[in-house]
């Protein structure tokens, strides 16, 4: 299970090496930004780091609301690179 918004509070389970302290600093910080705005605090948005480079995964609403993602995530400070794999909701909900 993937956890959203991972502040550093919550122990390390994942498979490989810990996240240094940076990484974790820098994933609170983007969480932090994505939950006080207003277009992104509603979206399944997953904020993961590695070595500065902030990974955005989930799913949003529509094209504005992940470039709104990507655009607060490179405002944090520190931030390296973003890779922002966030993917739109399909279009009908049920159906096939």
């Amino acid at each position: 299970m993937v956890m959203p918004w991972p502040y550093p509070e919550f122990p390390y389970t994942g498979d490989g090496p810990e996240p240094d302290d940076a990484d974790t600093r820098l994933a609170s910080l983007v969480a932090q930004r994505l939950s006080a705005d207003w277009t992104t605090r509603r979206q399944q948005i997953t904020v993961t780091v590695q070595n500065r480079v902030v990974i955005l995964a989930g799913l949003v609403a529509d094209p504005a609301t992940r470039l709104v993602a990507a655009e607060l995530a490179w405002d944090v400070p520190g931030v390296f690179d973003v890779c922002n794999a966030l993917r739109l909701y399909g279009g009908r909900r049920g159906g096939r």
